[in-house]
C-alpha cells in the first residue's frame, strides 16, 4: 500500500472528530464513551468493507481481522444486508 503525502491519517480524523465533540458538550458529563466511538465507527467500517470486497464476506472478514461467523454476527447487529 502507498502513502500519499496529502492524505491525512485516519488516527488525525479520529482525533479531531473526538476534539470536536468534547467541544460540544458543553461541560455535559461523558459516559462509556469508548463504547460509543465504537459503535459509531464499528458499522461504517464494516459497510465500506463490505462495499469494497462487494458483498464477498469471507474477503471482508479477512480484511477486518474476523472471523466470517462474526463479522455476521456484528452484521447482524447493526442491520447490515
Amino acid at each position: 500500500m502507498t502513502t500519499n503525502s496529502f492524505k491525512t491519517p485516519l488516527c488525525q480524523e479520529v482525533k479531531k472528530s473526538l476534539e470536536d465533540y468534547f467541544d460540544q458538550l458543553d461541560g455535559d458529563e461523558i459516559v462509556d464513551l469508548h463504547s460509543m466511538v465504537i459503535s459509531e465507527v464499528e458499522k461504517p467500517l464494516i459497510e465500506a468493507v463490505l462495499a469494497y470486497t462487494k458483498s464477498n464476506q469471507s474477503k471482508a472478514a479477512k480484511m477486518l481481522g474476523l472471523s466470517r461467523g462474526t463479522l455476521r454476527k456484528k452484521m447482524s447487529e447493526y442491520h447490515i444486508e
